[in-house]
């Protein structure tokens, strides 16, 4: 009994890495994506949501694996394998920091512009949410991160769950003239590949979550089995609440005769009135204070997480000492995550939807080149890879490039 107790403590003390990459998933994605999904289709894209957590999972779990495997990041692994891997994870990785950033920090000044009494500039509200980040993370990196994306974690889901588990017992709301419109289309495979992008994050926090993960083997020790088990039940958790939020518009908007606000932060509204029908009036002001303080985690976890590849990845294509790793350097990072980030912002100027859906896809169309980097690494050497990973790897790897080319397709004007 008492070692089965120590072992659950001892899980227990190793989570972390996981549950920051839960915070960083945990955004435009669910809050947003998850939500107008059900409340335009219903249950349609269930299945979608289902397949890109499925077919992403052996990519994301490559980079905890390997950091608990060789006590290495994944990207010290890519430029042992390969410089021009390296390369290619710095230039991408350039690019999402930029636009992803830029994305979660302008979705966050939206909801927190639903908080305060009064209406103020988007582009003012994100410069306020992006400088206390940039301090919050200069003051405390990693223990700040780590402790305020378990608190947030815990409050969104159990006010989510709770939410749905009262929309259910009422039923649908579906009016008995509703023609339910089919998203298996050309026209909504825009909405599709968006969804997919950040279901359940953007791949390349593989990456991020292998370093979060060589941070938290300094402060204390984490075994292989406790490492992955922190990164399923992060990852599976995330999953699983993007169904949960897709149930929530699915339950209370799909059918209901309501109007779907496309602008994200006109949706943010429709979304704080779900809760409040639901739970009571009295969640309002709670939820809204919620879902900013989720999309304020998910801003500090992705400034942090993409300023630590970042040097990491410019450290080891410069050949540089390990002594640049230091955080005077990833403050200079953090800063150049924010300013570039509010240089999207404004030039986006304030207009939050279409931020959110050209991240989203852009997000998507990289996926398949930061999965292959993971599986060739992971094939590389004698590391522990299951059949059944392997093959969900491959048969992943074909899917996801798939839905890519089809929509490169349709962008390019191949297909009507």
């Amino acid at each position: 009994m008492n070692t089965h107790s120590s072992a659950w403590r001892r899980r227990l003390r190793a989570m972390g890495p996981g549950v920051m990459m839960a915070s960083a998933a945990v955004g435009g994605s669910h809050i947003i994506a998850s939500t107008q999904a059900g409340a335009l289709y219903g249950w349609q894209l269930a299945m979608i949501i289902v397949l890109a957590n499925l077919f992403k999972y052996p990519f994301f779990r490559f980079g905890p694996q390997y950091t608990l495997e060789t006590g290495k990041s994944l990207l010290e692994g890519y430029a042992e394998k390969s410089r021009v891997y390296l390369w290619i994870f710095f230039l991408l990785n350039l690019f999402a920091t930029v636009i992803n950033t830029a994305a979660v920090s302008m979705l966050c000044a939206a909801i927190l512009n639903f908080v305060l009494p009064g209406q103020f500039d988007t582009n003012v509200l994100s410069v306020l949410v992006l400088v206390s980040a940039v301090l919050l993370l200069l003051i405390g990196p990693y223990r700040a991160v780590d402790n305020m994306s378990k608190i947030i974690m815990v409050s969104l889901t159990v006010t989510t769950v709770g939410a749905v588990l009262v929309a259910a017992s009422r039923g649908a709301v579906m009016q008995p003239d509703f023609v339910e419109p089919s998203p298996w289309n050309l026209a909504t495979l825009s909405i599709i590949v968006a969804l997919m992008g950040w279901m359940p994050a953007p791949i390349e926090i593989s990456a991020i979550n292998s370093m979060w993960v060589a941070a938290k083997r300094k402060l204390e020790p984490v075994s292989y089995e406790d490492g992955l088990f922190d990164f399923n039940v992060g990852y599976i958790g995330t999953a699983l609440l993007a169904l949960v939020f897709l149930a929530l518009g699915a339950l209370v908007q799909y059918g209901s005769g309501t109007e779907v606000k496309m602008a994200g932060g006109a949706y943010i509204g429709q979304l704080i009135d779900m809760y409040a029908s639901t739970i009571g009036e009295w969640s309002r002001w709670l939820v809204a204070f919620i879902a900013f303080a989720c999309m304020y985690g998910t801003t500090i976890t992705v400034i942090d997480g993409y300023s630590r590849t970042s040097m990491e990845s410019l450290r080891l294509v410069l050949r540089r000492p390990e002594s640049e790793r230091n955080n005077r350097i990833l403050a200079v990072w953090i800063v150049f995550a924010a300013v570039s980030g509010l240089c999207v912002i404004l030039f986006f100027k304030g207009a939050v939807m279409p931020m959110l859906k050209f991240a989203m896809i852009a997000s998507f169309v990289s996926t398949p080149i930061f999965a292959y980097l993971n599986l060739a690494l992971i094939r590389k050497g004698k590391h522990t890879i299951q059949a059944w990973l392997l093959w969900l790897a491959f048969f992943g790897l074909l899917y996801l490039s798939g839905f890519t080319l089809l929509f490169l397709a349709q962008l390019s004007g191949l297909l009507g």
